[in-house]
């Protein structure tokens, strides 16, 4: 399945993009995505622990199971006054 996902902040700074595109197999977790970006974007992996992760605009769980064409959002921790 295909399953596009957006960047922001750290996130799109470490991919040089704000949007990836991956394919995973059907019955894949969100922790699956989050592992195949790290295959190819290994900068991602210290970002990992404070990343909120949202799946079709709505907070998502690293065990949630994704559906094709979904969009997950990685969202790194926002900084600021």
């Amino acid at each position: 399945m295909r399953i596009e996902v957006r960047l922001f902040a750290q996130a799109r700074e470490r991919v040089g993009s704000g949007i990836a595109r991956l394919e995973l197999p059907d019955g894949s977790r969100v922790s699956d995505a989050l592992a195949a970006l790290e295959r190819t974007h290994p900068g991602l992996a210290e970002l990992r622990p404070h990343l909120a992760v949202a799946v079709d605009g709505a907070l998502a769980r690293t065990d949630d199971v994704l559906s094709a064409d979904c969009e997950l959002a990685l969202l790194p921790p926002v900084s600021g006054g």
